[in-house]
């Protein structure tokens, strides 16, 4: 399987250094991205940088994608010069983007008739040091018979690969994680700045809570960050968390499914957003309740 020619489209806080264990596992890697800097750091350990998306697309056997959003998916796939035009019968295309479920389907079907393409949609889960160490949790939606056929790649990126039905089905399951992520991190806003008002040493709380019930991996990571005020390092985004409650509100309406929760969320996520913070790191949200002091 190590003989596979891997293209690798969008080198963004996840794209990178997923690429860099794919490289490290012994695969031939070939990248892309729309901004050809981002590439850098791959050249550098041993990538082939594509000097176009369609020359990666003719020299690859496999071809991955990472991108922000629906509509870049949308682009990369079906633009001009995209993947369904220099495509062939044969290669597989892994999604690792977190987009519409729906939208997924459709391209999914429409690539699979313009170009013989077989789709997976494998979201992630476990952030930029889930792929640094090779831990994330991967979602695959699609053929069993496909997902179990590229299983040697997705090998070095995580911990557990779940097929959870047909194309699709991992999209709506990585939906279902980050209303669980959001809200999460969001409730966790307001305990930093609670333990604060009240004389607490909030630095102290992941620690205090670590192997309990209320304990979770964005504590951990995120929680001693909003004590700190530490938000320098850019870990994920304000907007991609946005983006996702509103495909979870979304699908919800779509299916008929109450998501409150979700729903004021992603109000509170746009608000913090809408003050300059959409690209800044989510650790930022504590910053929603340091307007209020004690009397």
């Amino acid at each position: 399987m190590n003989s596979i020619r891997i293209g690798f489209i969008g080198m963004g806080l996840m794209g990178v250094p997923m690429s860099k264990r794919l490289l490290d596992a012994g695969f031939s890697v070939q990248v892309w991205n729309r901004s050809a800097e981002r590439c850098a750091p791959l050249e550098a350990a041993g990538a082939t940088v594509a000097t176009s998306l369609a020359d990666l697309v003719q020299s690859s056997d496999l071809l991955l994608t990472c991108v922000t959003d629906t509509s870049a998916v949308e682009a990369v796939v079906f633009g001009a010069d995209g993947i369904a035009k220099h495509g062939r019968t044969g290669q597989i295309l892994i999604d690792f983007s977190s987009i519409d479920p729906a939208a997924t389907h459709e391209m999914a079907a429409r690539l699979k008739a313009e170009a013989g393409i077989e789709w997976i949609d494998a979201p992630v889960s476990g952030g930029v040091a889930g792929a640094e160490q090779g831990t994330l949790a991967i979602m695959a939606g699609g053929e069993a018979a496909l997902i179990d056929q590229v299983r040697p790649v997705l090998e070095p990126l995580s911990q557990r690969v779940t097929h959870m039905g047909p194309v699709g089905s991992g999209q709506v399951t990585k939906i279902c994680n980050q209303m669980l992520v959001s809200c999460n991190v969001l409730v966790m806003a307001e305990v930093m700045a609670l333990a604060e008002r009240s004389g607490v040493d909030a630095a102290r709380i992941p620690e205090a809570l670590k192997g309990g019930f209320a304990d979770s991996i964005p504590l951990q990571l995120t929680g001693p960050r909003m004590a700190n005020r530490d938000f320098d390092e850019i870990k994920w985004h304000v907007k991609t968390l946005l983006k996702d409650l509103d495909m979870a509100n979304a699908l919800a309406k779509s299916m008929g499914s109450a998501v409150p929760m979700a729903g004021l969320g992603a109000e509170l996520m746009r608000q913090h957003g809408s003050k300059g913070y959409l690209d800044q790191d989510p650790c930022t949200l504590v910053e929603m309740y340091d307007g209020r002091r004690r009397d």
